[in-house]
């Protein structure tokens, strides 16, 4: 299982890292993570939750975003309302909510996330930069509009399908409008 537990390590590591550098993220910015770590481990969303996979992808994705300085946001599953868990120095407009993510009532991540971090703070929404989607967990509505989806080299945290999404600025203005390639 040490075995498996690594390789899962080192897929989130390089998940988070192809994220940030695809969606050029930079200090300050926000990655929203929601992870299944049943569908991870080979097992069904929501029916399987395992705190040593959650454990290794947090500790995987935590340290790229550590590194660069980027907020890393944890969903919450469906039994909190798809809540957000981050660190008290992430939030800017937001309201906290009183609630503490467990394995089974906010998922094995969330609940990773609210140990792991310095401050830990549980949010309904934010509006992040970009995201990481591990098993089905539909992270969009925590995203800023406008979310375009990315290709990053591999497809799954162990058995868990993976997409991901980097955001842009809403494109407006007619046929004689000039856009920034920088925001693209």
């Amino acid at each position: 299982m040490n075995f498996q537990l690594d390789e899962i390590r080192r897929q989130a590591t390089k998940a988070a890292t192809e994220i940030c550098d695809f969606a050029r993220l930079k200090s300050g910015d926000i990655l929203v993570v929601g992870c299944s770590s049943s569908e991870v481990g080979g097992g069904v969303i929501g029916k399987n939750s395992s705190v040593e996979i959650a454990e290794m992808i947090f500790d995987g994705i935590y340290e790229v975003t550590q590194q660069r300085g980027i907020f890393l946001a944890a969903q919450c599953c469906e039994h909190l309302n798809r809540a957000i868990v981050t660190q008290r120095s992430a939030l800017t407009q937001c309201e906290p909510v009183n609630v503490v993510p467990q394995p089974k009532a906010g998922g094995s991540f969330a609940a990773t996330a609210y140990k792991r971090f310095f401050e830990p703070v549980v949010l309904e929404e934010i509006k992040a930069d970009a995201g990481l989607d591990i098993g089905g967990t539909l992270i969009g509505m925590h995203l800023k509009k406008v979310a375009v989806p990315v290709r990053l080299s591999i497809d799954c945290i162990g058995n868990a399908v993976l997409l991901a999404a980097r955001t842009r600025p809403k494109f407006i203005g007619g046929c004689r409008a000039v856009y920034d390639e920088n925001n693209l």
